[in-house]
């Protein structure tokens, strides 16, 4: 089978996989049960195709070469789609049953995602919903290779391979516990948080550069009481006393549940979310709909 009109065989790409994993022709061969031989054979058929090295020889052993990490990237984005042929093929045998997949950070299952699976429900009991969690780039990943239908995600996205629409902007505030001293101001500043315990996210996330860098700018050490990797993780701290926390209002709004409040914070930055598809890719009515209540969830919060 061809995938390319290049003459590249899935099976030679298989093999390939294999080699780099197994960081030998031997081992591979023992995965794929067949003879070395064969391995060497189709590797040196794909070099012939591609027209490049994929592999030099150094003490025995076999070292892949800057293009063929390169090429293993193509190959894996390619199989991820062809990966899912399996599944696809049972659930189009299972006529009860129809997957919606949406991918989202996992503080959006606080909140708006349960209201969007139980408005698609309330259509039809037989659609169920596969959520995937993730950063905002891994969101983009599971819909770009297929894992996901729909994404919760936020700009700048790679218009070339996504499609989108917004869903609504955010800027930062200050998360607490209800009872604190900051819910009797308007604003919370970087100079209010002198003192104050943090719950702090990973220093690769803005709020992170909005609060703990604005402090040491000031040239006050903060007092780090958490640090945690992903968006949701922050609000069992909060509500627990131990500190306050930098997010934005979007995420703050889920946490509408959890007895907190919250007040912008400078300095601050804008945010914006959307949802996303593959590019060009036409929806099915009932993505279509989970569209329309995915954008109605999250705007129902902004109101």
């Amino acid at each position: 089978m061809e995938i390319t009109d290049s003459g590249v065989k899935i099976r030679h790409l298989q093999i390939l996989r294999e080699v780099m994993r197994a960081g030998s022709e031997r081992l591979a061969a023992q995965m794929l049960r067949i003879t070395q031989p064969a391995v060497s054979q189709n590797i040196k058929q794909l070099e012939e195709t591609v027209g490049f090295a994929l592999f030099r020889r150094e003490n025995n052993r076999l070292i892949p070469t800057v293009k063929a990490w390169e090429f293993l990237r193509t190959i894996d984005a390619a199989f991820a789609g062809l990966d899912r042929i399996g599944p696809s093929i049972d659930f189009l045998r299972n006529n009860d049953t129809r997957m919606i997949g949406i991918a989202a950070p996992s503080t959006f299952s606080f909140a708006t995602l349960p209201k969007v699976v139980k408005r698609i429900r309330e259509r039809s009991r037989s659609y169920a919903v596969q959520v995937k969690t993730g950063t905002y780039e891994q969101i983009a990943d599971h819909v770009l290779n297929g894992r996901s239908d729909l994404g919760i995600s936020r700009l700048p996205i790679d218009e070339r391979i996504l499609d989108w629409v917004p869903v609504g902007s955010a800027t930062n505030v200050c998360l607490f516990p209800v009872n604190h001293r900051f819910a009797a101001q308007q604003l919370v500043t970087a100079e209010d948080l002198a003192g104050e315990a943090i719950i702090d996210i990973d220093p690769q996330f803005a709020s992170h550069q909005m609060s703990v860098n604005a402090l040491r700018y000031m040239g006050t050490a903060p007092d780090i009481a958490v640090e945690y990797d992903a968006n949701g993780h922050d609000i069992g701290y909060v509500m627990a006393g131990i500190g306050v926390s930098i997010t934005n209002e979007i995420i703050a709004r889920e946490y509408a549940d959890f007895g907190v409040a919250f007040r912008r914070f400078h300095p601050g930055a804008i945010y914006h979310y959307v949802v996303v598809w593959q590019k060009d890719r036409k929806l099915s009515d009932s993505l279509r709909f989970a569209l329309e209540e995915i954008v109605a969830a999250l705007t129902d919060r902004a109101a």
